[in-house]
């Protein structure tokens, strides 16, 4: 995906803002928060700080708006102060879509990802701590080359243990320049 799509664009948080306050007044009544990685947003704004809490805080002082929902937060950028947020703004539905991808730790390596199977773990059973009502989605691939049997079986224990209220399983397949 990054390939297609090219690198990270956040736009303007005031700009942001005045969408979804222009939405609230339309009528809309719930808001989702989405991109490739939308914990990333604001890391190409100057300061190249991460705004996502800021952003969700100020979404939830729009007085018509009932529903914010955040989607697609990889698990090695999810840290105290974003469950924070999430935890203690009730407008912000208790839903995240994680995209683990895998949980063994050698083909989480081979894949170029940031995290392990005890990251994720950690990670998991802190939301499950702090957010109890927190209901959990996630992606898989499977089929990667040199994927062993172990290493997916181990994947399906890590998803059983976890409780992903839902998950979608994308065979690998082969795409041009990767």
């Amino acid at each position: 995906i990054p390939y297609r799509r090219g690198k990270f664009r956040s736009r303007q948080m005031d700009d942001v803002l005045y969408e979804a306050r222009m939405l609230v007044a339309s009528g809309v009544k719930e808001l989702i928060v989405v991109a490739q990685d939308t914990r990333r947003y604001g890391t190409d704004l100057p300061g190249n700080k991460r705004l996502l809490p800021e952003l969700l805080r100020e979404l939830c002082k729009i007085e018509e708006l009932h529903w914010i929902r955040v989607h697609y937060l990889y698990p090695d950028e999810i840290d105290d102060e974003l469950i924070d947020v999430i935890a203690s703004e009730p407008k912000i539905v208790k839903y995240l879509d994680i995209p683990i991808q895998h949980a063994s730790d050698p083909v989480l390596k081979r894949m170029g990802r940031r995290t392990n199977e005890e990251e994720l773990r950690c990670m998991i059973g802190k939301l499950r701590e702090r957010i109890p009502d927190i209901c959990l989605r996630t992606t898989l691939i499977s089929g990667l080359p040199g994927e062993t049997e172990e290493e997916f079986v181990q994947t399906l224990e890590f998803i059983r243990k976890c409780g992903f209220s839902a998950m979608h399983v994308f065979p690998y397949s082969k795409r041009p320049g990767t």
